[in-house]
């Protein structure tokens, strides 16, 4: 590949790869070109004094960033139905005595 084409490849993932920033008077101003910019999948982040304070993702980045996910408990399950804790190097008992399922202390209020 030449120099010039590898610059001109750079330059257009720096622009489209790279994410937007936009101080909230920028934001406001250009507010239809920052929700197609997000909704063709750039993050956007605006500005306050500077600062970071908020993104704008599209619509898709959202929902998987929401999606549905399991428990902790539920996630240490599958876990354990694939796989066996001597594989990760663990006893079988090695959390039975982690929490201490008794009533507690008698406190007088």
């Amino acid at each position: 590949m030449s120099t010039r084409r590898l610059r001109v490849m750079y330059i257009q993932m720096y622009i489209y790869l790279m994410t937007k920033r936009y101080s909230i008077a920028e934001a406001r101003s250009n507010l239809p070109g920052i929700v197609d910019q997000a909704e063709a999948g750039m993050d956007i982040e605006l500005t306050r004094r500077g600062k970071p304070v908020a993104v704008v993702v599209s619509l898709r980045e959202y929902a998987r960033l929401r999606g549905a996910r399991p428990s902790f408990g539920q996630a240490y399950k599958q876990f354990l139905a694939t796989h066996a804790l001597s594989e990760v190097g663990l006893d079988q008992d090695f959390f039975a005595d982690t929490r201490d399922i008794t009533a507690g202390r008698d406190v007088a209020l």
